[in-house]
């Protein structure tokens, strides 16, 4: 997700602005506006955005000085210009800045929509060469965490496996100084180490780069930028993680897997509910005890220990995303016991719900 602060003296233009960039891509966002480069610059001392688009002349600040100002306190954002001024001095200070583009007004949408596709390619490889940079420094010094992934994999370990998620994200993030738009990138160079580390295992996996996961709304306040981008990372590890146990239980009988499949599918979709064996059997339309060998041989987990994790995994999500209480969340994924759910909570991530949202929002 790209978020723009767009900046102009002309609140039309603004207007007229915000719906073109936000028809480039649904991913990409006019989080804030301003009428001139000081307002730009009190809005960014409380929000987040990822490019500046601005015009050359405004009163108090004009976008030069403006783009300037970004340079040095938001190293991570990047700039284009859309000015009146068909200009060779000003396009030529732009460029000397660092802007991506100078656009001249009236717009064209093609030509904008160009350089938004510029700026959106230059901030992901910024981000993939800071974090590639980060992981060449740190991953030798850290060969143990990536042993433990390896281990946690190759023996199909998956009950301590979120565990070490939220401990991987915090070693990632101690590495990031602060700049947490770092941590996505690092996710997805540290899930390609274990890949890596895994061809001797005959796992292949290719992973997309997963960029937001599509989380947050438009507009981020600063106190809200470290959980947004953790909890990003966290869901991302989490994804790679899974996807890369399933790989190395190898292949499968397709007959088997589409029974499987047809279980989770079944529990996925009923974790709210009490899950009954032999209704569960009914559906699988197989005998319940061989269902069960079945589905411990082919996941490496049984069908109650299945649910808890979808249950845990659904409960997590309710937690971090909204406001309502532990006994509600227990309710939703099929728990009428609040403390009995509150166990398996600490049992599957290691923490109780409340210390593990406080762990991932502090």
């Amino acid at each position: 997700m790209i978020r723009v602060l767009l900046v102009d003296d002309s609140s039309l233009i603004r207007d007229s602005l915000s719906l073109s960039i936000e028809a480039y891509h649904p991913t990409t966002v006019v989080a804030g506006t301003a009428a001139n480069g000081v307002k730009a610059l009190d809005w960014l001392d409380n929000h987040y955005a990822d490019l500046c688009v601005t015009d050359i002349r405004m009163p108090v600040m004009d976008g030069l000085a403006l783009i300037g100002a970004i340079n040095e306190r938001y190293p991570w954002m990047r700039c284009m210009v859309v000015s009146s001024y068909d200009d060779f001095q000003y396009a030529k200070q732009s460029i000397q800045l660092h802007a991506l583009d100078y656009i001249l007004k009236p717009v064209d949408e093609e030509l904008l929509f160009r350089a938004l596709d510029k700026a959106s390619e230059k901030l992901d490889a910024d981000r993939h060469r800071d974090a590639a940079q980060l992981m060449l420094k740190k991953l030798p010094h850290y060969k143990q965490w990536v042993d433990k992934w390896l281990e946690h994999i190759r023996t199909l370990h998956v009950e301590t496996l979120p565990l070490l998620i939220v401990e991987t994200l915090e070693l990632l993030e101690s590495w990031v100084a602060g700049n947490f738009n770092l941590l996505n990138p690092l996710s997805n160079l540290w899930l390609s180490t274990i890949i890596e580390e895994l061809t001797s295992d005959r796992v292949k996996l290719e992973l997309d780069e997963g960029d937001d996961l599509g989380l947050g709304d438009a507009v981020l306040s600063l106190q809200e930028v470290r959980s947004y981008f953790r909890l990003c990372a966290v869901r991302r590890l989490e994804e790679g993680a899974y996807q890369l146990v399933e790989a190395m239980r190898g292949i499968r009988d397709q007959q088997s897997v589409k029974v499987i499949d047809k279980i989770k599918m079944y529990i996925d979709r009923h974790y709210g509910e009490a899950i009954n064996l032999q209704e569960l059997a009914d559906h699988a339309a197989m005998n319940k005890t061989y269902m069960c060998t079945l589905f411990k041989q082919e996941t490496g987990m049984t069908i109650g220990t299945y649910t808890v994790t979808v249950r845990m995994r659904e409960a997590r999500n309710v937690l971090m995303a909204t406001t309502e209480k532990i006994y509600s969340i227990a309710n939703q994924v099929g728990y009428e016991d609040v403390t009995y759910f509150s166990q398996l909570f600490k049992k599957h991530y290691g923490l109780s719900p409340l210390d593990y949202k406080k762990r991932m929002k502090s």
